[in-house]
């Protein structure tokens, strides 16, 4: 029997992070009839990244039309792995965008929406008041409805994703450690290849994908002494207790949706689903951290200062606003201009038939969660073709970078200003 612990052998794809992108990645290469080996130098679901914890927002709205584009695979993609799974981690609800009337990024999203098709209905704060009975929106403000949302249960979609590259056919390794990465190796074939070296051995890979979070930037600097622009951010996300006799305000039966405030601060939240009697209210922001020395604890500072007062000043007195009952730290892979990274890796002094052997997908920003099955489809497609189709891959590349050091299209905009991610 083969030990469940050594990493060995000949793979067309070796994947490093198992992470949803990881995960998701795996799956594909191994739907496609091609050998992967997934690995994970932590426990899987683990929660010191980016893809644990029980909730996590699923929305077709984007100020980009491209991310909106990209959702309705998306969308897509997820009901194929539960109908695979034969299981749910999609709990399906109608998403809320609200903030000042004139906000340029809400504008956006009604012109994103119309584009490619999504219905959006436009509420005024007074009928956001009479629609859910919640929500206490300041008179100049606006509400955008849609029918696409929902919540992804996190780390049950991980685990599906593990399950499901698995029973394809890929091998999976988890507390294994990458020491280094060789490209250019001679596979037993005569091809060149990647070795990849971990703490329980090596394996070979015609192509290596690099997933691993808010710990890539170090591998691959280490590999090709090119720092990727990906700041890690450490977050929390909160829960609080709903008011007396309001529970069923707040529940997906009574239609409560997943919202996200495009105001100052930007505070997102999803229905009371994952614990009975609380809601998930947390603010899109962090602070740089170091993904390895970085204490794995809530900071309740924001919270407090900055969630509480929005709560009681938004929420009709039907949350307890005080303070959080329960919290959770994550953290976030910031690129300057939020869009993520997908694309070959430039190795120095790589040989012609070496280029293109490392690939990596990284710096999701805080939103790339929901994406997570279209990024596996995509980086298979990458590793296996060369090319990926139906995705607009020049907003992903590494180039973008060099043409302008904060990267595309977004680089006036900051973190939790005018143009807010989740």
């Amino acid at each position: 029997m083969e030990d469940a612990q050594v990493v060995s052998g000949v793979y067309d794809v070796v994947v490093v992070g198992a992470g949803i992108m990881g995960s998701c990645t795996a799956y594909e290469v191994a739907k496609r009839s091609r050998s992967v080996m997934l690995l994970e130098q932590f426990d899987f679901l683990h929660r010191r990244g980016s893809s644990h914890g029980e909730s996590r927002t699923i929305r077709a709205t984007y100020p980009e039309d491209y991310y909106t584009a990209m959702m309705q695979e998306a969308f897509e993609l997820w009901e194929q792995a539960q109908a695979e799974a034969g299981y749910m981690v999609h709990t399906k609800t109608c998403h809320l965008d609200f903030g000042p009337a004139e906000n340029k990024s809400l504008h956006a999203v009604i012109s994103a929406c119309k584009k490619h098709g999504v219905p959006v209905e436009i509420l005024s704060s007074k009928e956001v008041a009479h629609r859910f009975d919640v929500f206490q929106l300041p008179e100049n403000w606006v509400a955008l409805r849609t029918a696409k949302g929902g919540v992804l249960h996190a780390s049950k979609a991980v685990a599906m994703f593990q399950q499901l590259a698995q029973k394809n056919g890929a091998v999976l390794r988890d507390r294994t450690k990458i020491l280094r990465i060789h490209p250019g190796w001679r596979l037993p074939s005569g091809e060149s290849g990647v070795l990849v070296v971990t703490g329980r051995g090596a394996a070979l890979g015609r192509r290596c994908i690099l997933t691993a979070g808010s710990w890539t930037n170090k591998i691959v600097k280490e590999l090709s002494g090119f720092e990727l622009p990906i700041q890690p951010l450490h977050t929390t996300y909160a829960y609080w207790a709903i008011g007396k006799d309001h529970s069923d305000l707040f529940s997906v039966e009574k239609g409560f949706p997943t919202f996200a405030c495009y105001g100052q601060p930007y505070i997102y939240g999803s229905p009371s689903l994952e614990y009975p009697g609380l809601v998930k209210i947390s603010l899109h922001s962090g602070s740089p951290c170091d993904a390895d020395t970085r204490i794995v604890a809530p900071d309740w500072k924001p919270l407090k200062e900055i969630v509480s007062p929005w709560i009681a000043s938004h929420m009709h007195g039907k949350v307890k606003h005080e303070d959080p009952v329960m919290a959770e730290a994550c953290i976030y892979s910031m690129t300057p201009d939020q869009d993520f990274i997908l694309d070959f890796l430039p190795v120095p002094d790589a040989k012609e038939h070496q280029a293109g052997s490392i690939l990596v997908a990284a710096g999701f920003s805080g939103h790339g969660f929901k994406m997570g099955p279209l990024i596996g489809r995509v980086m298979a497609d990458l590793a296996i073709f060369g090319t990926s189709s139906d995705i607009p891959l020049e907003y992903f590349t590494l180039a973008r970078f060099c043409r302008h050091a904060k990267g595309g299209r977004r680089v006036s905009l900051s973190l939790g200003h005018e143009h807010p991610w989740l």
